[in-house]
């Protein structure tokens, strides 16, 4: 009988539910993991403990009571769709799984079922397009903690990025499609933030940049995650015929201004401030729709703009369970 391959989906997770005892299990599992926050141990036991997380729950449940719908979480139901449709398109011999980095379904109890199954092959494929130490190494790191503990350990294959892979940028480019970019004053490419010492640990020599990350990806900086997003950028604005002049590529969810920039949140004002009046948001390191697409950008971002003269932030969806992400999946794994 011939075995099949088993295929671990990870994203990033999300609270169980907006309460604030949740949201604060969540928030103390996600900031305390020392790839997220990479600062010495003790403090950021006394920050994220004694500090973040304390004052931020009840603020952080407020936004996921909002972001919450009928089928509970946005990022955890697409999840599970594409699981669902991932499974169904690759056939017989394959298997596929769904894990979240933080809470539930936890990589620990989805890596015990797989383990149960004796796949000759396993998988792992992050949904997280550009890599960073932040998301992918995480989450690859958590695999690789589980599996030292198992006796028989099949052969593993980690996917650790494919922000150009032809598909991935068609289906982002199909969302785009949906509206008249020439009708928008401006395209914002809405990356999630990173502080500038964690791409800067990506070189063995000099820093981020010294390597002319926002014009080519090079052998030095082809897993420095500022390289990849402007990279993603530029294969997006070719499909979609969108000039150099016309977008900014920016970053957003900053904890303070040693972070990647430009900032989303400062763009959006001064496109305002401009006399700007319509606004396309394309935020393409998110597969899923979440806190950072619908509330951020969706609610927050079209309040900064309105409070500026602007009119109109329209957020680009984001892949959720459409049929070319689907694709993309199908021909990661097929390709490994």
């Amino acid at each position: 009988m011939k075995s099949k391959t088993g295929v671990l989906l990870i994203n990033l997770g999300t609270p169980d539910s907006p309460s604030v005892s949740d949201v604060r299990s969540y928030l103390s599992q996600f900031l305390n993991d020392p790839r997220v926050i990479d600062i010495p141990w003790l403090l950021r036991k006394i920050l994220v403990n004694l500090i973040i997380v304390p004052f931020r729950a009840p603020k952080s449940a407020k936004i996921y009571q909002k972001l919450w719908t009928a089928n509970g979480s946005p990022l955890l139901y697409y999840s599970e769709r594409v699981k669902t449709l991932l499974d169904d398109s690759l056939g017989d011999d394959y298997e596929v799984h769904l894990a979240m980095r933080y809470k539930n379904p936890s990589i620990p109890n989805v890596l015990e079922t797989m383990r149960k199954k004796h796949y000759e092959k396993i998988i792992v494929l992050p949904m997280f397009p550009q890599y960073a130490s932040a998301s992918t190494g995480s989450a690859l790191e958590e695999v690789m903690r589980v599996l030292r503990t198992w006796w028989v350990i099949p052969e593993v294959k980690f996917i650790s990025q494919y922000y150009d892979h032809p598909l991935f940028i068609e289906a982002f480019a199909e969302r785009g499609r949906k509206y008249n970019i020439g009708d928008y004053d401006h395209v914002l490419f809405s990356y999630h933030g990173l502080p500038e010492r964690q791409v800067d640990k990506v070189y063995d020599e000099g820093v981020c940049k010294d390597h002319d990350c926002e014009h080519s990806i090079t052998e030095d900086n082809r897993y420095c995650y500022k390289a990849a997003c402007y990279a993603t950028t530029r294969l997006l604005a070719v499909k979609l015929n969108i000039p150099a002049e016309k977008y900014t590529v920016c970053f957003q969810s900053r904890l303070d201004k040693k972070w990647l920039m430009p900032f989303s949140d400062e763009v959006v004002r001064q496109c305002g401030d401009k006399g700007m009046k319509k606004i396309l948001a394309f935020s393409p390191a998110f597969t899923a729709d979440c806190l950072e697409t619908i509330i951020e950008i969706g609610d927050e971002y079209q309040e900064i703009f309105h409070e500026h003269g602007g009119e109109k932030v329209q957020l680009v969806e984001s892949l959720n369970d459409s049929a070319l992400w689907i694709d993309c999946l199908r021909d990661l794994v097929k390709g490994h």
